[in-house]
């Protein structure tokens, strides 16, 4: 089982949901506000779980989800913010939410069906599959397609 990949999901999102939480403030990005403390190896580098997260961030600034104006060591980015592009595509409705959700008013309807929330949700309750799907819904480019798979 590809693990990585998992935590990969679950950094990517929740780093994600933090920059937009701040939106459009620029703040700095902590890993450990991310993934909790992580002890050092006995060189003082930082563990691999660490180095993950931390690459993911990267990354995804890499790919054009976020911005940084520098590092502060191995610990975060600083002067974070979302770019266009990640602001868009967590704003952007995910079909097929449950139909409880049709008798809510259309502003909570709205909130309720960004895939900001729906990452939330699926960070929250420690689903992987949904979380997953969710990630690579965010990641897909182009529109959303009326049906998907995100479990």
């Amino acid at each position: 089982m590809d693990l990585h990949i998992d935590d990969f999901y679950r950094d990517a999102a929740a780093g994600l949901l933090m920059l937009y939480q701040a939106f459009p403030r620029k703040v700095a990005l902590y890993v450990e506000d991310l993934i909790g403390h992580e002890e050092p190896d006995e060189f003082g580098l930082p563990s691999k779980r660490h180095q993950g997260c931390l690459g993911a961030l990267l990354w995804l600034a890499e790919e054009g989800y976020l911005r940084f104006d520098s590092t502060i060591q191995y610990q975060a980015l600083d002067q974070a913010v979302l770019t266009e592009k990640a602001f868009l595509r967590l704003t952007r409705s995910v079909p097929d939410l449950p139909a409880a959700t049709e008798t809510l008013p259309s502003s909570v309807q709205r909130v309720h069906a960004s895939l900001a929330h729906q990452l939330r949700e699926a960070l929250k309750s420690g689903n992987s599959e949904r979380l997953a799907g969710l990630a690579r819904l965010l990641l897909e480019s182009g529109p959303l397609p009326a049906r998907h798979d995100i479990a």
